[in-house]
């Protein structure tokens, strides 16, 4: 049995905490940041929690980060 590829576009974006959580970045921190008021920004740097439904995607993707 040959070993499962990870999908690099994943692995980039996605990061696995100690407990197995995943955590994401936010989406709209890119551009038209001129709009946006220093809270929101600073709220978007922050990172997100996975939900556990999309985790198991997520752990297909990823086989070896877990």
């Amino acid at each position: 049995m040959p070993k499962m590829k990870t999908k690099k576009a994943a692995a980039k974006r996605f990061k696995v905490t100690g407990n197995g959580k995943i955590k994401r970045p936010k989406a709209n921190k890119s551009h038209k940041l001129t709009k946006k008021n220093s809270r929101r920004k600073r709220r978007l740097s922050d990172k997100k929690v996975v939900k556990k439904k999309k985790r198991k995607n997520l752990k297909k993707m990823m086989p070896y980060k877990f």
